[in-house]
């Protein structure tokens, strides 16, 4: 997620005679046989000149709201934004005269199946390169809400306007981190996105189906320690959390822009739309160990660093499927 086009760096084969150049002179000779991965080190390494010579700006860019854990919530507990207290009558607020009105019912606790995409594959593109998945993830996004398309020209499009959005105080390796996302989406027409890191991974669940549900669109998410990003479009609770605040959310719907490859880490992505259980949340969204959440190297980032950071819409959709206000 964190690629980043180049605006004034030279061409990777430039940097590359360059880096063997410099290790010739050094004696580092095995990136030719690839000896105990030096090839591979020599990659990162083109990496670390290009940024070097080609830095992020060091810029201003969306701020990243921080959430604390909530105090632990009760079954009766209704939010009172959402309830509005319509039908709600206390009882030494019942009129002493006239006709009393009848209380609207309780709701009924179930559990719920939420889904925004009805054929996640004609919505899904799989990211070009390993390095694109946030540009993947944002034109999935725009294409579910009607404002892009799944071509690998749209994706390649997206991905090269980076300068535009990139701070170095989004992501310190330059390229796409959250924010980009956010203001790449707004340039497209989707307005409204907002970076909100969470202390608690209960919470950063229950709100991005929450928003997702008020909102009717799509929530990115950031797993694999923040360095990936996927596109939520459904979830399974044991109730309503828009009505519930208690409600336990059991898994999500997932487009991984990473399918059909393979991590050595993370191991064989999913195909688009597959149902994540909260045992496969958590082993791609790590949670309970030494790196939770946004765990980043290259540097410190205090608002998201052990957070679960996600990517959450706070207008809601238009009808024809474009933003209200784009």
């Amino acid at each position: 997620m964190t690629s980043r086009p180049s605006r004034r760096t030279p061409p990777r084969w430039q940097l590359a005679l360059l880096v063997v150049a410099v290790a010739a002179l050094t004696g580092f000779t095995t990136v030719r046989t690839n000896a105990l991965g030096a090839a591979d080190r020599l990659d990162r390494v083109i990496d670390r000149v290009a940024l070097f010579m080609d830095p992020p700006p060091d810029r201003p860019t969306l701020e990243t709201v921080v959430v604390t854990p909530r105090p632990s919530a009760t079954a009766a507990a209704i939010p009172a934004a959402i309830a509005g207290g319509a039908g709600l009558v206390a009882p030494d607020e019942i009129p002493s005269r006239g006709p009393v009105a009848t209380p609207t019912p309780a709701p009924v606790r179930q559990a719920v199946d939420v889904r925004i995409v009805d054929d996640h594959d004609a919505v899904f593109t799989s990211q070009v390169t390993t390095e694109d998945c946030a540009v993947a993830a944002t034109q999935m996004i725009l294409t579910i809400l009607g404002l892009g398309n799944p071509s690998h020209e749209f994706q390649l499009e997206i991905g090269r306007r980076i300068g535009e959005w990139e701070s170095s105080y989004d992501s310190h390796n330059g390229g796409w981190g959250p924010a980009a996302v956010s203001l790449a989406l707004e340039a497209y027409g989707a307005p409204g996105y907002k970076v909100w890191a969470y202390a608690s991974y209960t919470d950063a669940l229950r709100d991005a189906a929450i928003a997702l549900s008020t909102t009717g669109k799509p929530v990115a998410l950031f797993p694999w320690w923040g360095a990936h990003t996927w596109v939520m479009t459904g979830y399974q609770a044991d109730a309503d959390p828009t009505v519930f605040a208690d409600a336990t959310v059991t898994g999500l719907y997932i487009l991984d822009p990473w399918y059909p490859r393979v991590s050595s880490i993370w191991g064989a992505s999913d195909p688009p739309g597959n149902f994540e259980d909260l045992a496969e949340m958590r082993r791609n969204w790590p949670v309970g160990t030494a790196r939770d959440g946004w765990t980043r190297p290259g540097g410190v980032y205090p608002d998201r660093d052990g957070r679960f950071v996600v990517l959450l819409p706070t207008t809601p959709i238009a009808s024809g499927g474009s933003d209200i206000g784009s």
